[in-house]
């Protein structure tokens, strides 16, 4: 159901005040002012202090219930991005008259510099009556700043314009800031809702179309976003954890994303994350293809081409999409063909044929290496499995049709998206769960994907990642991609030091929390609510798990861990039932995984003993490099459970002929 705030709601909602020590309004750095939008009666504040931009303004306001209501509209709040100073504000007074804040006169329609601190409440006289101010400060990657005060052409507020309808779009002008205080103002040539169950709660996404490439703190750089609301993820971060964890694990096309604060003609709408567009383009997710790769010069569709599809259950009307032989809707991403264009119809019918015989491979039996890369299927699997997935092969689920390294058009399992309802969140739906034959949906153990959407008596499952997870060479791969590309980047999110690629794109748990917990303070007491219906799972408490690498053992807790109903107790339950969800499955598939193994003293893992080995413990010794545990294990040449200088001189003993007898003596277990 969709939810319309009117344009008296969302102004009510910008109501707000400001604090402290105040610069002369001739200084050439107070004297900006939010002209990118209409200001009302209030106090504003700046995002860098000093700047003279005019987009990335926030006004004081009051916490808001979800219907936007304001309970204490004398309670008010600046909440802060993270590249405020830490000690100073810019504040801009939009008052008739001279308002003080913590001792620093503004005069009305100036800017003054003000000091504060985030624990001190401030008292302001403004509007007839004293009102309490408190600071609140950000610690996200990002802010992001929008501005339209008549996006419908007749003096209506962007979110209110937006908000009344999914299917409406508007430009804007705004602004991207970093920690830094570096501020990028690009106009946006489009912002327009997206989601589907999403997009009936109060706190919504959005798809940002820049007008140029632009990127957000380190991103790659691109013109299409989504704003991501998380709205049912009292942790903020599911979706965040399982598109870097892709990434990590090298699966083709993984969302970059970022933890970011947004605001919309001067109100904060909350903590949201940052992610790329499912796009094709060089400058978008897909790179390695374009959207006209379809035709051909003279115009005329081409006998093979490339294509990005999603499974989605709910596509309507207004969808360019598919229904495949199984029943299965299939939306058609990328090349996205209006009805009249060239090539409308031929595209529909090439996907049509190329999923049908995909689907068709991928029974338990089925031929799927002909059809499908088998490396990126068996990663997306994982990461469903992994996540519990409630929307497993139902929606969200994105496979592209491309070339592989011989030639040959293949499916490959990728874009990732969409797992808020993931990782222990979601009760899911108890008769459909029932007709499973399960009864753990949302504990950490049991198997998942073989489920969700399993057929009745003789009747196959037409669930695809359904299908995908029980065929023969999913099955063979598994066990193996998981210890060699998924157990390590997991113990790198649980602090353990290891090399390779998964500290570069996957963060350790503490530091998303670190990322994220200052903003996600920030978007409760704003008024978004931690638990939101009786969709969401209770997360009070958890037995624990791990897996031992070494002794192969999986151990339970024998006493619950608790957590408190806030942001951190929310935040540490995400986390802990993800480690612990890939404890056991590492139990799982041990028995099925033959690890690979390496000549003691190869510490590179090359198959040979050089002089590159005696110099890589050297480096592990001095910790100029962090080694993975495999590596660890190859490096204890003498076998005394330490690496010390003795290893390295027995592998230079060794290359030079004079082994005196002890190390290099057989081979190593790799459990990743």
């Amino acid at each position: 159901m969709k939810k319309i705030i009117s344009t008296a709601l969302a102004v009510l909602m910008i109501l707000g005040t400001a604090a402290t020590y105040a610069v002369s309004a001739e200084d050439e750095a107070a004297s900006s002012s939010p002209s990118a939008f209409t200001t009302t009666e209030g106090l504003y504040v700046h995002a860098v202090l000093g700047s003279n931009d005019a987009d990335a303004w926030q006004k004081w306001q009051c916490a808001h219930d979800e219907d936007f209501n304001t309970p204490n509209y004398l309670e008010k709040y600046f909440f802060l991005p993270s590249s405020a100073d830490n000690n100073t504000v810019d504040i801009y007074n939009a008052y008739d008259y001279t308002v003080t804040v913590n001792g620093v006169t503004i005069n009305s329609k100036e800017t003054a510099a003000v000091n504060y601190d985030t624990k001190t409440i401030y008292t302001i006289y403004a509007d007839g009556r004293y009102n309490t101010l408190r600071f609140m400060k950000s610690g996200a990657e990002a802010a992001i700043y929008i501005n339209n005060s008549n996006a419908d052409g007749n003096g209506k507020d962007l979110m209110s314009y937006l908000n009344s309808d999914k299917s409406l779009s508007a430009k804007a002008t705004g602004a991207i800031v970093t920690p830094d205080g570096s501020i990028i103002n690009t106009p946006i040539k489009k912002i327009k809702g997206r989601g589907n169950t999403s997009w009936g709660k109060p706190k919504k996404g959005y798809n940002i179309t820049y007008d140029k490439k632009v990127s957000i703190a380190g991103m790659p750089s691109g013109k299409k976003y989504s704003i991501l609301a998380n709205y049912q993820d009292d942790s903020l971060s599911r979706n965040r954890f399982l598109y870097d964890l892709s990434d990590a694990v090298g699966m083709p096309y993984a969302s970059d994303s970022r933890y970011v604060d947004f605001y919309v003609n001067g109100f904060y709408w909350g903590s949201y994350q940052m992610a790329q567009k499912v796009e094709v383009g060089s400058s978008s997710l897909v790179s390695d293809f374009e959207e006209t790769d379809y035709l051909n010069e003279d115009g005329t569709i081409k006998e093979d081409f490339p294509f990005v599809c999603e499974v989605d259950a709910s596509a309507g009307s207004d969808d360019y999409y598919v229904t495949s032989a199984s029943g299965n809707k299939i939306t058609i991403k990328a090349p996205e063909i209006d009805p009249g264009e060239p090539g409308y119809d031929e595209v529909k019918a090439y996907v049509l044929k190329k999923f049908n015989a995909f689907y068709n491979t991928t029974t338990a039996r089925g031929s799927l290496n002909t059809t499908a890369d088998i490396e990126s299927l068996t990663k997306l699997f994982l990461i469903n499995e992994l996540g519990k997935n409630w929307d497993s092969g139902v929606s969200s689920t994105f496979f592209t049709y491309k070339q592989d390294e011989n030639g040959e058009y293949k499916f490959y399992g990728s874009p990732v998206w969409d797992y808020d309802n993931s990782l222990g969140n979601a009760n899911g739906i108890e008769k459909e769960i029932q007709s499973y034959g399960i009864d753990d949906y949302t504990k950490y153990t049991g198997w998942w994907c073989k489920y969700k959407g399993k057929g009745s008596g003789k009747k196959a499952s037409t669930n695809i990642m359904n299908r995908i997870c029980q065929n023969k060479y999913i099955t063979e791969a598994a066990p193996r991609v998981w210890f060699e590309s998924f157990v390590p980047a997991i113990n790198h999110f649980t602090g353990e030091k290891i090399s390779g690629e998964a500290g570069k794109y996957f963060y350790t748990a503490d530091k998303y929390y670190s990322l994220i917990k200052d903003s996600a303070e920030m978007n409760y007491k704003s008024g978004w609510l931690l638990n939101t219906g009786k969709w969401i799972a209770d997360h009070s408490s958890l037995y624990k798990a791990t897996f031992d690498p070494v002794t192969l053992t999986l151990t339970t807790d024998t006493s619950k861990t608790e957590y408190e109903n806030d942001f951190t107790g929310m935040y540490n339950y995400c986390k802990d039932w993800f480690t612990s969800r890939a404890a056991w499955i590492s139990s799982q598939y041990l028995a099925s995984y033959s690890p690979k193994t390496a000549l003691m003293g190869d510490t590179n893992l090359d198959s040979y003993i050089t002089i590159v080995d005696a110099s890589t413990i050297q480096k592990i010794i001095s910790g100029y490099i962090n080694a993975e545990k495999a590596v660890d294990f190859a490096s204890d040449v003498n076998n005394d459970g330490k690496v010390t200088i003795d290893d390295a001189t027995c592998v230079q003993k060794y290359i030079a002929k004079y082994n005196s007898g002890f190390g290099i003596t057989g081979t190593t277990h790799i459990y990743g």
